[in-house]
């Protein structure tokens, strides 16, 4: 994958689990020197006996804790040019029955995190000459699903945040941009699809006529976090099967 561009390339991936761990699996193969952050320590390790990483247990949910994981990614790596936002939650329930905390809880870590962690990406790449970020979104940005409402509204919302970011850095070459998966087999939509009928509802919706993988959506974000992308910023891509065609 040499052409990528991405060899001794200093990658930040935020999230070690499902589509995060897919992506740090990629930058390792692409020759990107690696770190990844995730709350869950398993997951690190699980991570960490895969691929040369440096590892970060970190609670994406502070400010402050956002601050610091950047910060020690960038220290141990000796800068940062790439940083990949791979953290997420959802909870399917109806706009009315949707408590206080659970709005909180997931705007909170799809929304504000990749506030908190682009800012400190952006000073730190701004002042280095450049630098590529990717941002998970969803195709729930787009479409109005229901029981989604804090979920749709957080990804919808960092679908704008990211094109402001990408407006503001563009001339200090940064690149900012999401992948937007549509239905995809991880362990955020595991428990989902195994209720009775609801792959076989779910794959249906999908002109493709199946539901993605972690795999299909490494591609997309490797292409824009390399050098090859240098001139693509401000884009939320679908990587969807089609789902958002119909």
């Amino acid at each position: 994958m040499g052409w990528l561009g991405l060899e001794g390339r200093r990658a930040l991936v935020l999230g070690a689990g499902g589509l995060g761990a897919a992506c740090a699996r990629g930058l390792a193969d692409a020759g990107a020197a690696l770190a990844v952050a995730d709350a869950d320590e398993g997951r690190l390790k699980e991570l960490r006996s895969m691929v040369e990483a440096r590892v970060f247990p970190a609670d994406l949910t502070t400010s402050q804790a956002c601050e610091e994981v950047v910060e020690a990614a960038a220290g141990e790596l000796g800068g940062l040019d790439v940083l990949v936002h791979a953290v997420g939650m959802n909870d399917r329930r109806p706009v009315v029955d949707t408590p206080d905390e659970v709005w909180e809880q997931i705007v909170t870590l799809n929304l504000s995190s990749a506030f908190w962690t682009g800012r400190a990406a952006g000073r730190l790449m701004r002042a280095g000459g450049g630098g590529s970020m990717v941002f998970f979104s969803s195709v729930s940005s787009r479409l109005a699903h229901r029981h989604h409402a804090p979920y749709a509204a957080s990804k919808g919302g960092l679908d704008q945040l990211v094109k402001v970011m990408a407006r503001e850095w563009a001339a200090d070459g940064v690149t900012v941009n999401a992948v937007a998966p549509g239905y995809t087999e991880t362990e955020l939509t595991r428990e989902y699809l195994a209720k009775p009928g609801m792959r076989e509802e779910m794959t249906a919706l999908v002109p493709a006529g199946r539901l993605g993988t972690p795999e299909d959506i490494v591609g997309s974000v490797l292409f824009l976090a390399s050098v090859r992308a240098s001139f693509v910023t401000g884009q939320v891509l679908y990587v969807d099967g089609g789902r958002t065609l119909v």
